[in-house]
């Protein structure tokens, strides 16, 4: 789905709204305010707030079924490179988009709007159905394991990479890393993340230890 400028700059103001008062505790007037548009303008451009979530689930996660599709065609990469390139991806796109994450921690973990989970468990849905593409590829070249749970795979990425963020200052005090700055702990930080949840997939898809 393309986006107007203008649409972005609503679904971004209303996603740093999201993430610091929660989807209930923003209304619409509150988005329209900080935008600097009228309520108007939003119900034109989604129609309501849950459709404007849905937006913004569209905008951060919406390309990546494109993403996976254009990896499955490319010949020059092995099986197991693909799936890694989409794990260093996805722990990217959470620490450069820490609102967004916020929002969907909350989203899944309170459950209080039905239509808002069910459109996130959509898109997660769309983009299982293609990792499995992607995993039959390396069924069908004898690379992968024949069994392979599709979707407690996933959910073991998305879970460490959730909770991983979650608790990166506990993290860094009982690694000693306080001296560092933000840049050189963020870099070690996902580097660290990346060759865990890779050494993870390479035992559950692969028969190497």
């Amino acid at each position: 789905m393309e986006f107007t400028d203008k649409q972005i700059q609503i679904i971004e103001t209303a996603e740093r709204l999201f993430s610091e008062k929660g989807f209930d505790g923003t209304s619409v007037r509150d988005i329209a305010d900080e935008a600097g548009i009228n309520v108007a303008m939003i119900s034109y451009y989604f129609g309501s707030k849950e459709k404007l979530m849905e937006a913004l689930f569209e905008l951060r996660v919406g390309t990546v079924k494109m993403r996976i599709e254009s990896l499955i065609k490319d010949e020059s990469l092995t099986p197991l490179e693909k799936v890694n390139i989409l794990i260093d991806e996805h722990i990217e796109r959470n620490m450069q988009k820490q609102c967004f994450h916020k929002i969907m921690v909350g989203v899944q973990v309170t459950i209080k709007n039905p239509a808002i989970l069910k459109a996130a468990n959509n898109i997660k849905l769309r983009n299982a159905v293609v990792v499995t593409e992607l995993i039959k590829e390396g069924q069908k070249k004898g690379v992968f394991k024949k069994k392979v749970d599709v979707v407690l795979m996933l959910n073991t990425m998305i879970g460490t990479v959730s909770q991983s963020l979650i608790s990166m200052d506990y993290y860094r005090k009982f690694n000693n890393q306080q001296d560092l700055n933000e840049e050189e702990f963020q870099l070690i930080f996902k580097r660290r993340l990346s060759i865990h949840i890779k050494t993870l997939f390479k035992v559950i898809l692969t028969n190497e230890a």
